[in-house]
């Protein structure tokens, strides 16, 4: 089996799974919503403190399993580096303790992954990540061949809807707080497309939150309404980009991963442009769009059939990463 552990940003979790039939056996997380909402985002030292104190409890409920652990796989890139590196020295503890190999794990490549928790994994796709740190667009053709088709400028489209939701008052995480409020709502704020007249496979979201502040300062509009403008326009950026990509690319199949991927809006329109393009629509179960050990557990098992192991001293947190640009014309 695999020990897997995920902390790169405000969930702590713990996963075990069989490497060979890639069936989940024990899988916990805690959450640091709560504390972090009273300062309407995450707060990296409090953030790490969290983890030091959650981490070593789920370890615990997972020691039963201790006697067939194979490896131990953690996050060690990309995230907050504080919280990044409590998770990495619990790895290094239970490597020394059960002598037992490391296998570090891409976050991003994790989410991919989460399509694929006790199934085989589908290749090639095209990857629509959209989270709180993250906006990309991604050719994968398996665990080591992983390519960057676009990404974002500045804001990420899950941080876009924190920063909204925040200036609207309504509160951390701001994904669900939004896309609630928006079903009252009405699309009557006008919001800029981002980036249209660009040729470029680029996403943007300082435009839109800017619009959106004006919009708020204004006095004239509704909170519902401003919320439902702002969704709609930042899922239509969302669809542009992917459409073009989708022209050049022709991708058989098509995945959204990440947190923001819970949105059931979302979801809706990127249904309607596969009926469109006649690609599969791929995402993950809704207890797999967060962070979570499970992703991490299953793409640490591709990596360790590989034999892609990481030396204890060389094991090293990295708060940012990226990907090589894809040069294929066609995935």
């Amino acid at each position: 089996m695999i020990l897997a552990i995920e902390s790169s940003c405000d969930d702590s979790s713990v996963a075990i799974m069989e490497i060979k039939s890639k069936k989940l056996l024990f899988h916990q997380k805690i959450s640091q919503e709560k504390e972090h909402s009273l300062y309407g985002g995450v707060v990296p030292e409090l953030a790490s403190r969290l983890h030091a104190e959650a981490l070593p409890k789920l370890i615990d409920k997972a020691k039963s399993f201790f006697p067939s652990i194979k490896a131990i796989a953690v996050t060690n890139a990309p995230g907050l580096s504080v919280t990044l590196q409590e998770g990495v020295m619990a790895a290094k503890g239970l490597s020394i303790g059960l002598n037992k190999p490391l296998i570090a794990v891409n976050h991003l490549i994790g989410h991919i992954y989460s399509l694929f928790i006790e199934k085989e994994e589908i290749k090639p796709m095209m990857v629509l990540l959209v989270s709180g740190g993250h906006t990309k667009l991604l050719n994968f053709n398996g665990i080591d061949k992983v390519c960057e088709i676009g990404s974002t400028l500045d804001d990420s489209f899950g941080e876009s809807f924190d920063k909204v939701a925040k200036m609207l008052g309504l509160g951390y995480p701001g994904g669900p707080v939004i896309e609630k409020l928006a079903k009252s709502g009405e699309f009557s704020v006008e919001l800029p497309l981002p980036l249209r007249n660009s040729s470029d496979i680029k996403f943007s979201y300082s435009g839109i939150k800017n619009a959106v502040r004006l919009a708020i300062e204004s006095g004239q509009y509704k909170k519902e309404d401003i919320a439902a403008s702002f969704q709609q326009k930042a899922i239509e950026h969302l669809l542009f980009m992917s459409k073009r990509a989708i022209k050049k690319y022709k991708p058989k199949y098509f995945a959204i991963v990440g947190g923001a991927s819970a949105n059931l809006v979302l979801r809706s329109e990127f249904e309607k442009l596969s009926k469109e393009f006649g690609f599969s629509l791929l995402y993950p179960k809704m207890e797999f769009t967060s962070d979570n050990a499970a992703m991490i557990a299953r793409a640490g098992i591709e990596l360790y059939n590989r034999g892609y192991f990481t030396n204890y001293k060389e094991l090293k947190v990295m708060p940012r990463v990226e990907f090589e640009k894809c040069k294929e014309s066609r995935l």
